[in-house]
């Protein structure tokens, strides 16, 4: 039958976000009816907005970037994130003014890696680099597969330790730490800055103010290569916290919160975290840390807390400790006089009065309490207090990972122990429930000492807790103690996907840790007693806006934000002057013209980098392309691989690739012969993995829906070959759609594919894009 014509279609959209349009026009209804939430679109398009190419450059990260005003366009309001961004942009016209949307080249302070070190240098050598560009810049720190003793594993760390040996960079040795651990430990991020790593927890870095962003191994090694990486600067989310902390309830119960109650809301947006300095006071520095770690499950791209009082106490006692203690390494980093010149001038380090947000939530943290997610699912919240009464047994628990292993944490996993001690009138530790296994591992053998100074590891090692050491394990799936079939366990780690810590027929829950150890003494899912419910609340406080006492002059505000929010989105949905003259797309050499094949419909939301290429092949780097095409989801659907065929294009839900930033996950899927995948959205991590390795990628949320609608996923079929075929003209910027043999045939407007990222992925990816560049500046 004859193709329906949908012409510019606003929600059709390329993964590069080319046209910065609207995702779905529910999308904007929904927030004219919330009114407070403001949604800026920017009208930049990636087809104006070019990459600056990376080239070599003898420009080094010395120190900490300028806190100055260094552009022309000071009057003109930025939120803070566009503010770090704008600092660390390489190459920017003059009086450029970055904004989210805009696509950037950026020079980070600091990039972390870890076992994927070795990886990424193979990457480095392979683009024909010689030398690391700045050595201050990287920081090696191996942390994820440290209980692996095999003579492969030992010969990579030795070969990650000579390589930085050679190039003069930062190292830390297996057991030493979890690698973001190290980075706000040793003070390589600093408040203010710009600081990313080959690793999806990367947001750890924005509990001390900075803006701390996930990169992938192949950026990572052009970073070293050049000082340099490309970057979209996200839209913003504010997100105002009121009130003030319970006795009782942890930085880890607001996360968990914020994860069931905006589920999608922050999605590939940068989060500022704001609120009253009481307020601000009663999150201490490792609840922050902890929630800024877990915003990566919650789906934002960062999450940042002010540069305020109550880190700059944290940072003065740091400093006094550098100064005072022979053995202290932050003081090469750490002074008064730094931390004088980062308060010196407010308006550096905070967003300007009038930034324009995407979005405004808030919530009361006074109205929180004791928080569970799960089972095998972060965005499934239940208040303790109901899921407790359930009596579910528990068989593992683990206080463990970079999210709520520090010292703090271990000092209230223990004093739950310590109460039940008291409690029973008697001097001896009480031992954990006999059917448990309760695993423990520091961050850092830093704040393990200092557990055990305060007698907190000890008190655990008594309970009958199984030592683990100072890195990454069972919470990425890894070493000892790993969930088997059958198994329930409570962790206090920030992952809970099926299968991501040991068998995908387990079941995973996560808490704080005071719930875990808890949960461990009593044998089920259960709550230490501290908290004591208000009669005052009636569930937790949150919403849309500032959380502000509403007024008619606030509500009218919020009716001018909609207005000045509808009037970008008409604007940027129609091609006018120059735009339109540029409607056709123009195909670079070695670009494909367009895309054919039959969909493959994978019926998943938050379809994650564990489903598609499970944690326990991440860190086996001899692994064929065959090999990797057989692994391909397998730990989503078993029967994937019999089913998949060479150029299907694979179609999913929503927030499809989040989780790690692996970059097997888009390689994986290459090696199915799989050209394309198209979602209703993708997460930002998996995006840049798609172009960084010349997988092609789109969201087209019409073209889910109407799968959904014929194939229902009450039939259960994870991986439905569906007779439909999908067509993409690059070139004309439209995809065809048939829907089977003699259903309904439409069409539809997409985003222009920008010729900046064509020149990448046609070059077969960033690799062997910057191995060109670096091969022409050589000239």
């Amino acid at each position: 039958m004859p193709c329906e014509a949908i012409a510019a279609a606003p929600w059709a959209r390329s993964l590069g976000r080319a046209t910065g349009r609207l995702s779905s026009r529910c999308l904007y209804t929904q927030h004219i009816v919330r009114l407070r939430c403001h949604q800026h679109s920017p009208r930049r398009s990636l087809t104006t907005t070019a990459i600056a190419r990376a080239t070599v450059s003898s420009n080094k990260v010395t120190g900490i970037p300028t806190l100055g005003n260094n552009h022309s366009e000071s009057k003109k309001p930025q939120t803070l994130t566009e503010k770090i961004v704008h600092r660390h942009a390489v190459g920017l016209p003059g009086g450029k003014l970055v904004r989210s949307g805009d696509y950037v080249q950026i020079r980070p302070h600091r990039c972390l890696s870890h076992d994927n070190t070795w990886p990424i240098a193979q990457k480095f050598m392979s683009m024909n680099a010689t030398r690391i560009e700045d050595p201050t810049q990287p920081v090696f720190a191996i942390d994820h597969q440290v209980q692996l003793k095999s003579e492969a594993n030992l010969r990579k760390y030795e070969l990650i330790e000579a390589f930085a040996k050679e190039h003069g960079v930062a190292f830390f040795p297996a057991g030493y730490a979890i690698g973001h651990q190290v980075m706000v430990e040793e003070l390589f991020v600093w408040p203010g800055t710009l600081c990313v790593g080959s690793d999806s927890h990367s947001n750890m870095y924005g509990g001390i103010g900075s803006l701390g962003v996930a990169v992938v191994r192949t950026d990572g090694a052009s970073i070293w290569a050049t000082g340099k990486s490309w970057f979209q600067v996200p839209p913003v989310t504010q997100v105002t916290l009121t009130g003030t902390l319970p006795t009782g309830v942890t930085g880890k119960d607001v996360i968990l919160a914020l994860c069931g109650l905006f589920p999608a809301d922050v999605l590939n947006h940068s989060v500022e975290f704001v609120g009253s300095e009481e307020t601000m006071a009663s999150l201490s520095i490792d609840d922050r840390l902890t929630i800024s770690n877990m915003s990566t499950e919650w789906g934002a791209t960062s999450a940042m807390f002010p540069i305020d009082k109550t880190l700059e106490r944290w940072l003065r006692n740091k400093a006094t400790e550098a100064a005072t203690y022979e053995d202290r390494t932050t003081r090469e980093r750490l002074t008064h006089d730094k931390i004088d010149q980062l308060y010196a001038d407010p308006t550096h380090i905070q967003a300007d009065p009038g930034a324009q947000y995407a979005k405004k939530l808030y919530i009361s943290l006074s109205s929180i309490s004791p928080q569970i997610t799960g089972p095998n699912s972060v965005k499934i919240t239940t208040p303790l207090s109901e899921l407790a009464p359930k009596n579910i047994k528990v068989d593992k628990a683990y206080i463990v990972s970079c999210t709520n292993s520090r010292s703090s944490d271990l000092k209230a996993a223990a004093k739950v122990f310590q109460d039940a001690a008291k409690a029973s009138g008697s001097m001896e530790i009480p031992k954990i429930a006999d059917h448990v296994q309760l695993y423990i591992a520091a961050a850092s053998t830093t704040e393990q000492k200092i557990a055990e100074k305060e007698g907190s590891w000890q008190a655990l090692l008594d309970a009958g807790a199984i030592p683990l050491p100072a890195a990454c394990g069972p919470c990425i799936g890894l070493g000892q103690g790993l969930l088997e079939e059958g198994d329930v366990g409570i962790s206090s780690s920030n992952r809970n996907f099926k299968g991501r810590m040991g068998s995908r027929l387990a079941q995973s829950y996560l808490a704080s840790p005071e719930v875990v150890a808890a949960s461990a003494l009593s044998g089920k899912i259960s709550g230490t007693g501290v908290y004591k419910t208000s009669e005052n609340l009636n569930g937790i406080e949150f919403g849309y806006g500032t959380g502000s006492p509403a007024s008619p002059l606030s509500g009218l505000e919020s009716a001018v934000e909609q207005l000045d929010s509808l009037i970008d989105r008409v604007e940027s949905s129609v091609l006018q002057g120059d735009d339109a003259a540029k409607e056709a797309t123009r195909i670079l050499p070695g670009f494909p013209k367009n895309i054919s094949g039959e969909i493959l419909f994978l019926d998943a939301e938050n379809l994650d980098t564990d489903n598609i290429y499970a944690g326990k092949w991440t860190y086996q780097d001899d692994i064929t392309k065959e090999g990797m095409a057989e692994i391909c989801m397998s730990n989503y659907d078993p029967d994937f691989g019999s089913i998949a065929k060479p150029n299907d294009i694979l179609v999913s839900g929503y927030n499809f690739g989040c989780g790690s930033s692996r970059e097997q996950a888009a390689t994986a899927i290459l090696a199915r012969q799989i050209p394309l995948v198209v979602a209703g959205s993708f997460s930002s991590i998996f995006a840049r993995n798609s172009i960084n390795n010349a997988l092609l990628g789109m969201e087209v949320p019409r073209l889910v829906e109407r799968l959904r609608a014929a194939f229902p996923s009450s039939e259960k079929v994870p991986t439905r070959r569906t007779g439909w075929t999908l067509t993409w003209d690059i070139a004309r910027s439209t995809i065809k759609v048939q829907e089977g043999k003699d259903g309904e045939c439409w069409e539809e407007k997409v985003g222009q594919f920008p010729e900046n990222l064509q020149e990448i992925i046609a070059k077969g990816g960033l690799t062997e894009w910057v191995k060109h560049e670096i091969a022409k500046a050589a000239v």
